[in-house]
C-alpha cells in the first residue's frame, strides 16, 4: 500500500509504571462542580453535567511550554482529574465502571473562553473554544489502585498564587457515574481519556504565566504559557 503522506505518530502519555499510554479519544465533562457551574452563569440544580469531545493531539506532557492560541484574548485555565480507560465497554453499569479504568492523572482543559461563550450564546458547537492545539496538558498516569477518586484536594496555582481549590468529593457525577454515562453514547476503548470537570475559580492567563496543578495522590502538573505558534 502506498500512502499519500506519512501518518501522524501516536500520541503517547507517560505513566508512573514506565509504560507509554497510547491516547485514543478525549471526552470532557462540563459543569461537574456546582460552584463552577454557578460562576459560569448556570444552575446546577436544573442543568446536569454533559460532555463534549476533543482531539487526542491536543495532549501535551508535564513541563511543556504551551502556545497562547490565536483568535482569543481570554484564554482560561481549568484544572481537572483525568480518567484513563484501559478496557472496552458499552452501556457499563455504574458498579462495573471501575473495571474499565487503567488509571488517573492531573490535567488541564485550557479554553478560549471568549469563543466558548460566543458559541454558547448562539447555540453553536464549542469546538473553537475547547478543541485547541496544546490545550490539554497531562501529567503522568498513575495506576487506578493508587487513588481513591471519591475524595482528595484539587488545586491550581498561577505564578505561585492559588486560583482554584476544590475536592473530588464535590463532583456532581462521580467517577463511576461518568464512565457509565459516556459508555451509554460511545463504546469506551483502551486509550480513551475522560476529563472530569473543574472546580470554581477559573480565569485568564497571559504569556509568561506558570501554572501548577495538583491532586492529592497524583503529584503536580506544571506548564508555562508561551507566545503564539506560527
Amino acid at each position: 500500500m502506498t500512502l499519500t503522506f506519512s501518518p501522524m505518530a501516536p500520541i503517547l502519555a507517560p505513566t508512573t509504571k514506565g509504560e507509554s499510554f497510547p491516547v485514543r479519544r478525549l471526552f470532557c465533562i462540563g459543569r461537574n462542580y456546582a460552584a463552577h457551574a454557578r460562576e459560569m452563569g448556570r444552575d446546577p440544580d436544573r442543568e446536569p453535567p454533559f460532555f463534549f469531545t476533543s482531539w487526542a493531539e491536543t495532549i501535551v506532557p508535564d513541563g511543556s511550554v504551551i502556545a497562547y492560541p490565536q483568535s482569543t484574548t481570554d484564554y482560561h485555565y481549568e484544572i481537572e482529574l483525568v480518567i484513563a480507560i484501559g478496557a472496552s465497554g458499552r452501556n457499563v453499569p455504574v458498579e462495573d465502571a471501575p473495571g474499565l479504568i487503567y488509571g488517573y492523572a492531573v490535567g488541564l482543559d485550557m479554553t478560549r473562553r471568549d469563543l466558548q461563550l460566543q458559541a454558547r450564546e448562539t447555540g453553536r458547537p464549542w469546538d473553537a473554544g475547547k478543541n485547541v492545539e496544546q490545550s490539554k496538558p497531562l501529567g503522568p498516569i498513575y495506576p487506578a489502585s493508587e487513588l481513591d477518586p471519591s475524595k482528595g484536594a484539587i488545586t491550581l496555582d498561577v505564578n505561585g498564587t492559588r486560583k482554584q481549590t476544590g475536592d473530588l468529593a464535590e463532583l456532581i457525577w462521580s467517577v463511576p457515574e461518568i464512565v457509565a454515562h459516556v459508555s451509554a453514547f460511545y463504546r469506551l476503548e483502551p486509550g480513551d481519556l475522560i476529563f472530569t470537570g473543574t472546580p470554581a475559580g477559573v480565569g485568564p492567563v497571559v504569556q509568561g504565566d506558570t501554572l501548577v496543578g495538583a491532586i492529592d495522590g497524583l503529584g503536580k502538573l506544571t506548564v508555562t504559557v508561551g507566545p503564539p505558534a506560527h
